[in-house]
């Protein structure tokens, strides 16, 4: 499940994106339009710009932008930069050891589901959303 966290991060991309053309756009501007505490919206942004995704100019007339257009950003690079990895069960992650995966009847319709879910999410692109 997409947490509240995944789901402000992508509107705050839709935003970025959308006033793109305004320059670096301050982090209370896109507080106020989203109705997302800015507080909250901080620790959104920081785990963006560490991905990759934005980057921050201090100063006058600072704020936030992408990093790339948003023809090129996918909701799923969005979604894993404040989420983590799409898993939709645990067995499904590399550390996992469950004695069972060799013998579970239902390990492959967890992969399957976790591949769609995945492709789903990463053929999105930012574009598409604005």
């Amino acid at each position: 499940m997409v947490s509240t966290k995944g789901r402000y991060a992508l509107r705050t991309m839709i935003d970025l994106a959308e006033h793109s053309d305004e320059g670096s756009v301050p982090l209370k501007e896109i507080a106020e339009r989203q109705e997302i505490s800015k507080k909250y919206l901080e620790i959104i942004v920081r785990d963006l710009v560490k991905a990759g995704l934005v980057r921050g100019e201090s100063g006058k007339g600072g704020g936030y932008r992408l990093t790339r257009l948003p023809s090129e950003i996918s909701a799923g690079e969005i979604i894993e930069a404040t989420e983590g990895p799409f898993l939709t069960v645990a067995c499904l992650d590399a550390g996992a050891s469950c004695p069972k995966v060799d013998r579970c009847k239902t390990f492959p319709l967890w992969e399957e589901y976790n591949r769609m879910t995945k492709e789903f999410f990463f053929s999105r692109k930012l574009s598409d959303l604005v």
